[in-house]
């Protein structure tokens, strides 16, 4: 299937054959804008543990979606940077805003019946603390992060935990996600997956991962996901 950045949305084709159930949410950039907060949190990380110079954020972005300790062996830099990384994130973490349109789609999902749950690269715990204090918590059924499957994005694991927590057969799921890593992670799982744009990512690198849907604001999501009969 060919995507196009002009269409708005595009049906998912495929691996999705009925109207979905269940919608598997990434966390940062499809929920939450928290660039700002990691931005600052990795320029004092890295301050901290390798010095001076600039903090290669750029690069770090574009390995969103993985685990933060993955992220440091990919980059070659200390894994010594999670903790003061992860104690900045929660620091900071009052600065991170819900994206516009959010709120309102998952109200919608739950009034329409679908099941929802996040599977995420942080860490659970840190997930649900920040989902938590921004009253997001009570929407997901589940919150997984990536230290709670053997293998985190882009292996297909935190996906397939998802759909087992939530009793769902793949063919009735749909991954929303704002990176590549997010769309091999649905992939492997045999699950349909959706490129978020509206953060305003890598649009060429996202496209060029063959999502099944393109989303450019988080209510185009409502046209893949009419009401579960019977709710």
């Amino acid at each position: 299937m060919t995507v196009h950045s002009t269409d708005l949305p595009v049906a998912p084709a495929g691996l999705l054959t009925t109207p979905p159930r269940v919608v598997v949410f990434d966390l940062d950039g499809v929920l939450v804008d928290s660039f700002a907060v990691m931005r600052e949190a990795f320029a004092v990380a890295y301050a901290e543990v390798v010095g001076d110079g600039p903090a290669p954020f750029e690069e770090y972005v574009r390995h969103q979606g993985r685990y933060f300790p993955d992220i440091m062996r990919i980059m070659g830099l200390p894994r010594e940077m999670e903790e003061p990384f992860v104690r900045e994130s929660y620091r900071l973490a009052h600065r991170v805003e819900v994206f516009d349109g959010v709120l309102e789609l998952l109200l919608t999902l739950r009034v329409r019946g679908l099941r929802l749950a996040v599977a995420t690269g942080k860490a659970g715990d840190r997930a649900r603390s920040l989902l938590d204090g921004l009253g997001l918590l009570p929407f997901f059924a589940h919150v997984i992060g990536s230290d709670e499957v053997a293998r985190p994005k882009p292996a297909p694991d935190i996906v397939r935990r998802a759909l087992e927590l939530l009793d769902a057969p793949p063919e009735q799921a749909i991954m929303i996600g704002d990176a590549p890593t997010d769309l091999a992670s649905a992939q492997g799982a045999g699950v349909a997956g959706a490129a978020a744009l509206w953060v305003g990512p890598d649009e060429e690198e996202l496209l060029a991962a063959g999502p099944d849907a393109v989303l450019r604001r988080p209510a185009d999501l409502l046209a893949l996901c009419p009401a579960v009969p019977g709710h």
